[in-house]
């Protein structure tokens, strides 16, 4: 461990900063993620102005071009993409799960995850799976064409890889991924084995080419098992969880199914760290509406349905990346009715002026409106 250690002393190597481990830093990483962007918004508003404070938008966009697209599986559904900078310089740093937001150019804006080498410092590398029969964001990313023009945000990491011997007890690491949740793992397994921990990975998908990287992963031999619903149906926590214990640190990222699985039967006392692909799911949610004040369009919403999903089904051109309740994208002005606040990312002030963010939070009451 001390030539580990020694490592990490050096200059960038794309490793970690030590001290972050444990369920805690997921939380504490996401508020640093924001917490400067936050606090500068609010500080150059200050000086009489009226207006209700400027949420923690990403201003550092930075025009990229598309170097290099391919297929990163046995089907034709993923592609990845090498992304370089339009003035040629050197890119922002990045530590393995990292994610960047992608502006497309129909407005979109959606966050990718990071799949290549953090210490390359002259492009970033996304891969992104076709959606079936939804024509948004993955269709737009998959015609991209070499040469394009996009904006991307500077990399940010709600899910970070802190090191066994940093702070932790953990002596191993378990790497758990359904299908293109492998993206944040692989720089994970990377690092993991560059510094020879002891480590392993769950690889699951409906078959092998589905998988994307799967040549890459295989490289590992052992250390990588792949399960494919086909050979060895859905997986299970025997599948997923063998030989995990208190002393495993175990990342998992995939479809919300699976992550409920692995969350569920995780061994007690055992660090758990999840990324989800998907919306945070809805707990102890009550039916509401949301009033349009600008059109009187009445949106029910489910109890178990994000104000933002049903807004979504009325309203396809709302703002909105993360889904997660940290990126502020999806903020909207309420003018009336009590909001129950979900959030971590919005000021006592932002709230108490109205603002809500229609990903996480709901209403206190039956009704909300909103300036829409």
């Amino acid at each position: 461990m001390g030539d580990r250690l020694a490592r990490l002393l050096k200059p960038y190597t794309g490793e970690p900063p030590p001290g972050l481990y444990g369920k805690s830093s997921d939380l504490l990483i996401r508020i640093a993620g924001i917490a400067v962007p936050h606090f500068l918004s609010v500080v150059t508003r200050l000086g009489g102005d009226a207006a209700l404070p400027a949420l923690p938008r990403r201003t550092n966009r930075r025009a990229m071009v598309v170097e290099e697209r391919s297929l990163v599986a046995g089907d034709p559904d993923v592609v990845a993409l090498t992304l370089v900078a339009a003035d040629g310089e050197d890119l922002p740093r990045w530590h393995a799960g990292a994610h960047i937001d992608v502006h497309l150019p129909s407005g979109r804006t959606r966050q990718y995850s990071l799949c290549g080498d953090p210490d390359r410092a002259d492009h970033y590398r996304v891969a992104v799976r076709l959606i079936p029969g939804e024509q948004g964001a993955s269709h737009e990313v998959h015609a991209l064409t070499v040469g394009q023009l996009i904006e991307v945000s500077e990399p940010r990491n709600a899910f970070m890889m802190p090191l066994p011997g940093s702070g932790s007890r953990a002596e191993r690491l378990r790497f758990i991924a359904g299908g293109i949740g492998i993206t944040p793992i692989l720089p994970m397994v990377r690092l993991a084995d560059r510094l020879q921990l002891d480590w392993s990975l769950r690889y699951t998908g409906r078959h092998r080419e589905s998988l994307p990287f799967l040549d890459q992963l295989e490289a590992f031999g052992d250390r990588v098992r792949v399960l494919t619903d086909d050979v060895s149906g859905l997986p299970t926590p025997a599948h997923l969880l063998d030989d995990v214990d208190p002393w495993t640190a175990v990342y998992a990222c995939g479809p919300p199914p699976m992550m409920d699985l692995v969350h569920g039967a995780v061994p007690e006392r055992t660090e758990l760290h999840i990324e989800r692909f998907s919306p945070v799911p809805v707990v102890n949610g009550q039916p509401f509406e949301l009033e349009l004040r600008r059109s009187a369009v009445i949106v029910p919403v489910r109890a178990d349905q994000s104000a933002l999903a049903a807004l979504l089904a009325v309203e396809s051109d709302v703002s909105y990346s993360c889904r997660q309740g940290f990126c502020g994208s999806c903020a909207q002005q309420v003018v009336a009715g009590e909001v129950e606040h979900r959030d971590q990312l919005l000021t006592d002030e932002q709230r108490r002026l109205g603002q809500m963010l229609l990903c996480v939070s709901r209403s206190a009451g039956d009704r909300l409106v909103l300036d829409l």
